[in-house]
């Protein structure tokens, strides 16, 4: 307690930074637009931008990277939320670059890594000049060096030595014509804040979040489920498990959990024991080599 008699939660304030930062971006740019992929961060970053503008609807569009391969219960949930709140929703779409020959198959059909061409033409169609994300320090290491306000160059690339210093929760959004900042709200949340919030907020997510009944085969150390995009291969077996998702992605590279958390006091109590990060745990694209995902920032990946 402080001397005053009160003193903020822990998911007080981390509400209040992401809160801070949404109206921050609000009023220093001009064509903001959140990345929603219908996942437990961007939903919980959605969540947080209505609270920021309430009453007011939010003064964003919705940006979703379709690689043509999510999961229907994503994109199901996707859609009737932006009904709800009668929202904007732009999509880039991977199927739309593999069709026009601007992009190609990847021999293991997965297109998680196809999703920084749309991504960047988007931007640059619709002069975005702030685009949020629901990256999180404690997911990934090249994610964990990201600052709140994260500049881009006019290509669309990370360079770590350009990231500027943010003390008090100070931020600086100036770039240059062509530029844009990626601006992550929730990066000071852990995997474990954002379902403790959840469950705080009441915040509904999509099914398959929790423990269910699925048809999956096993590759490379994790459960991945059957789909157009080629799995399973020969001699891969498919079998039906109770199984839940950590985190969603494209169905070719993201894996499933063996669980039972039918709740979300359930899922929070096998989180709070896992030894796992998310990703590190479920996400084949983030295991093709150390810097995967440094990588792929530095090309223009969210």
């Amino acid at each position: 307690m402080s001397g005053s008699g009160w003193a903020l939660s822990h998911l007080d304030a981390l509400e209040s930074e992401a809160v801070h930062v949404f109206r921050e971006v609000a009023g220093e740019f001009e064509r903001p637009v959140i990345l929603f992929s219908g996942g437990k961060d961007s939903i919980v970053m959605l969540h947080l931008a209505l609270k920021a503008f309430a009453p007011a609807t939010v003064p964003f569009a919705l940006l979703h990277v379709d690689t043509g391969h999510n999961f229907p219960e994503v994109l199901a949930y996707r859609d009737r939320v932006v009904a709800e709140h009668g929202l904007r929703l732009e999509v880039a779409s991977v199927q739309e670059f593999i069709d026009t020959g601007r992009l190609r198959e990847r021999p293991d059909g997965t297109r998680n890594p196809l999703q920084t061409p749309p991504l960047l033409d988007a931007i640059e169609r619709h002069r975005f000049d702030a685009v949020f994300g629901g990256g999180r320090r404690d997911e990934e290491k090249a994610r964990a060096k990201e600052r709140v306000f994260s500049l881009r160059d006019e290509f669309g690339g990370w360079d770590p030595r350009r990231q500027r210093p943010e003390l008090w929760q100070l931020y600086n959004g100036r770039h240059a014509p062509g530029e844009h900042v990626r601006v992550f709200p929730l990066s000071n949340f852990t995997e474990l804040d954002v379902w403790q919030y959840i469950a705080r907020e009441k915040i509904e997510l999509p099914s398959i979040y929790y423990a269910h009944e699925r048809e999956v085969f096993h590759r490379a150390g994790m459960w991945l489920a059957p789909g157009d995009w080629g799995g399973p291969r020969e001699g891969e077996r498919t079998e039906r498990r109770l199984v839940r998702y950590r985190t969603v992605g494209d169905m070719s590279c993201t894996g499933a959990v063996d669980s039972d958390a039918l709740t979300i006091e359930a899922v929070i109590a096998e989180i709070a024991a896992s030894r796992l990060t998310e990703r590190g745990a479920t996400r084949a694209d983030d295991k093709l080599s150390e810097a995967a995902m440094e990588d792929r920032k530095r090309e223009g990946y969210f």
